[in-house]
């Protein structure tokens, strides 16, 4: 029996990306079946597995349209001349049999950014050459016939691409990201207690963890607002250039001393072990793999109407779901969240949301549609 020759195309493949934890879990489930896998790249970091094969398409670039459209190009060229089987592409460049909306619709995130921006930022956007790029080629790359498939990871991006597109909503898949719950494991108390030690924090204390770099967009402003009316801290795990401004403001608002700011780290299990709950309030977000990492956990997660791992949680329940800007609402949230060992029901609840999604399932999942592409194909 021949190999599928499977490509997948991610322009930047950094392994502690949402994206690329989600191509390496699918290459890793999906390597024992009868697949020849091909990664189009601009750059790899890290260790590719030996058997995967590299195509490096690396075009000089002039600034970020040069480089989008200049990856595209050389990406299509590369599988046009390798004659792929199947091409999974997670960035938007038409002709690719099938798109991965991990970064859900450009003009719906930016839909969402207009509601916290200047009126002079929101009019620079409507002019900027690389929104207006990315929208074009998004549209292209949802209109060209050759588009077979889309994988969406979760029911909000499909109901985006639905309202935006006219695309059949028999192409469009949802199929959700993998968790490995036997890595990412409830904290015992032994784990608990030396991380907040190290952390300096209280033992007694509700601590709420937030995980994301990029802090305008995933609600880092937010969710100090609404922590600020609580006596909760706040675990803050990534990075962001205006790092000093979101200091200032939990100075201002006199909580800074209830915040850790901790940086990206390569492992970030041992922070979820020092919290209770994960605290979230992105502005538009597909479905962040931190959720699923906090609820495997054992944590509880307050999130937003702009996530779509909302979809996993029902109020009160494995967490509470409420707007973005609402600060009330995350503030009634983060205070009706207990410490996990005064009541640990919600994250127990959260843990058992999500055990049916592991990396098996993900793998059955992927294998069945590139069955459904060749044979349409």
């Amino acid at each position: 029996m021949t190999k599928l020759r499977l490509a997948i195309v991610r322009q930047k493949y950094r392994p502690d990306g949402g994206a690329e934890r989600f191509i390496s879990r699918a290459l890793e489930a999906l390597d024992g079946e009868q697949l020849d896998l091909n990664i189009i790249t601009r750059s790899w970091q890290g260790t590719p597995n030996p058997a995967w094969h590299l195509h490096i398409c690396n075009p000089a670039k002039f600034g970020r349209v040069s480089r989008e459209r200049g990856f595209a190009r050389a990406a299509r060229a590369c599988w046009e001349r390798e004659k792929f089987d199947i091409v999974q592409s997670h960035e938007r460049i038409a002709g690719c049999d099938i798109f991965r909306a991990g970064d859900g619709v450009h003009r719906v995130w930016l839909e969402q950014r207009a509601r916290i921006v200047s009126p002079w930022q929101r009019l620079s956007a409507s002019l900027s050459p690389y929104h207006r790029y990315v929208l074009q080629a998004e549209a292209e790359m949802f209109n060209a016939a050759s588009l077979k498939a889309v994988i969406c990871n979760s029911e909000m991006v499909k109901q985006d691409i639905l309202r935006h597109f006219t695309l059949d909503a028999s192409k469009i898949h949802v199929i959700y990201n993998a968790i490995d719950s036997q890595r990412f494991q409830p904290a015992t108390e032994a784990q608990r207690y030396a991380m907040r030690q190290q952390l300096t924090l209280p033992q007694d204390a509700t601590v709420m963890i937030y995980v994301g770099s990029g802090f305008e967009r995933k609600g880092l402003k937010a969710a100090i607002e609404a922590l600020a009316h609580s006596d909760r801290y706040l675990v803050v795990v990534g990075q962001d250039k205006q790092l000093s401004r979101y200091q200032q403001l939990a100075n201002q608002l006199n909580c800074l001393d209830r915040l850790r700011f901790v940086g990206v780290q390569q492992d970030v299990q041992p922070y979820y072990h020092t919290a209770d709950a994960l605290l979230l309030p992105t502005l538009y977000d597909p479905f962040p793999n931190v959720v699923l990492e906090a609820m495997a956990c054992g944590l509880a997660v307050i999130t937003s109407t702009g996530c779509g791992g909302a979809e996993f949680i029902q109020a009160g329940q494995e967490g509470f779901v409420c707007d973005a800007l609402d600060i009330k609402a995350l503030n009634d949230a983060i205070v009706a969240t207990p410490a996990l060992s005064q009541n640990s029901a919600m994250g127990e609840a959260a843990r058992r949301r999500i055990e049916p999604f592991g990396p098996q399932r993900l793998a059955q999942s992927l294998t069945s549609l590139y069955q459904q592409v060749l044979k349409a194909s």
